[in-house]
């Protein structure tokens, strides 16, 4: 897979930003990325070295309108650690 079409956005929220002391960051990914598509995409956008690369299935709430009720979307997020002393630039 292409870098540009496994990293779709990173993650800017507060607990994103506080765990960005200790060189993690976390991008939402295509769902079907591995780990070593994950970490070969960040390598050749950022240009950091990874050291390590967690990923999750996350699933949104069901939700409950007047016509009835929806089911939440699932999207894959990848925690990514890179080594010490660099950082990304965007966090």
């Amino acid at each position: 897979m292409e870098p540009t079409t496994v990293i779709k956005m990173p993650i800017i929220t507060e607990k994103v930003t506080a765990a960005s002391e200790f060189n993690q960051y976390a991008f939402h990914v295509d769902h079907r990325a591995t780990r070593t598509d994950v970490k070969k995409a960040i390598e050749a956008i950022y240009g950091v070295t990874v050291v390590a690369v967690r990923t999750q299935v996350r699933q949104e709430r069901d939700r409950t309108y007047k016509y009835g009720k929806t089911l939440g979307k699932t999207w894959k997020r990848a925690m990514v650690r890179v080594a010490d002393g660099q950082k990304i630039e965007l966090f």
